[in-house]
């Protein structure tokens, strides 16, 4: 298997991208955001790709962020339009064709937040979920402080997002993460099954009716969220409860977030 942490594939019309990092469970790297994002870009300029399905190796879709790689973000200081993250982000918002999921293992943070700006998200029975961002001294992404309230209402939306604790595929579909739940072992052979019907499906109808599900208001106001969470999100990283939830990580401790006020 090739090394490439982001595998990306056509056939048939069906543009798979794949994280391929099982050993760290396909914890995302600043690298494969940009691969991810160059994937997506392609994927909408290039008339051959009717349908992307996103996955991952290994029998994991992604275990979030890699820790380690936060150090990278400090790099776009006086530049954040050019953070990996925030460019795939982008990209995914203003993709105009279908995206298919298949989400099994683990779907933490991104993992978690990237699946209601997708169409079909089909998940195994099994799968944990989290958003773990005010466990990391952190605030949300993609969207998701926008969207949650909005899908699920206020109160879920700020019983998980607060608490940031893992919770099962079906608190996830009562979020509005999850399309479709199926038996751990038919998640990839369900989510192909999808694409192809998707992409034996008339294309440019699919794109109308996906344009007219994201209208311009709603993509503004989403796009709008997605600033200000990436703005507060970069400014936490050099905070005290941040270097606080990392240090216990790394440590395998519970960290100690009472010393700040």
């Amino acid at each position: 298997m090739s090394e490439q942490p982001v595998l990306t594939q056509l056939e048939d019309g069906i543009l798979s991208i794949i994280l391929n990092r099982p050993e760290k469970k396909n914890a995302i790297t600043s690298e494969m955001y940009t691969l991810m994002h160059q994937g997506f870009e392609e994927a909408a300029a290039n008339s051959d790709v009717r349908v992307v399905l996103l996955k991952g190796n290994g029998g994991v879709f992604t275990a979030g962020n890699d820790l380690n790689d936060f150090a990278n973000w400090l790099n776009y200081e006086n530049n954040l339009d050019e953070l990996p993250v925030l460019k795939l982000i982008r990209s995914v918002l203003r993709f105009p064709k279908p995206v298919v999921v298949a989400v099994e293992g683990y779907a933490v943070g991104l993992g978690s937040t990237i699946l209601p700006h997708c169409d079909v998200v089909v998940a195994g029975e099994s799968t944990q979920f989290s958003l773990p961002f005010v466990r990391l001294g952190a605030v949300p992404e993609f969207g998701s402080s926008f969207l949650l309230p909005l899908f699920a209402g206020r109160l879920r939306a700020s019983h998980v997002l607060m608490l940031g604790e893992p919770f099962d595929v079906h608190r996830a579909r009562e979020l509005g993460l999850v399309s479709e739940v199926v038996a751990d072992e038919a998640v990839q052979s369900r989510a192909l099954e999808r694409a192809k019907t998707l992409a034996d499906l008339p294309a440019d109808t699919l794109r109308k009716v996906k344009a007219l599900i994201n209208y311009p208001e709603y993509v503004q106001q989403l796009e709008a969220r997605v600033e200000e969470e990436t703005r507060l999100f970069y400014q936490s990283l050099t905070s005290p409860e941040h270097k606080e939830a990392v240090k216990a990580f790394f440590e395998k401790r519970p960290p100690n977030f009472r010393q700040f006020k």
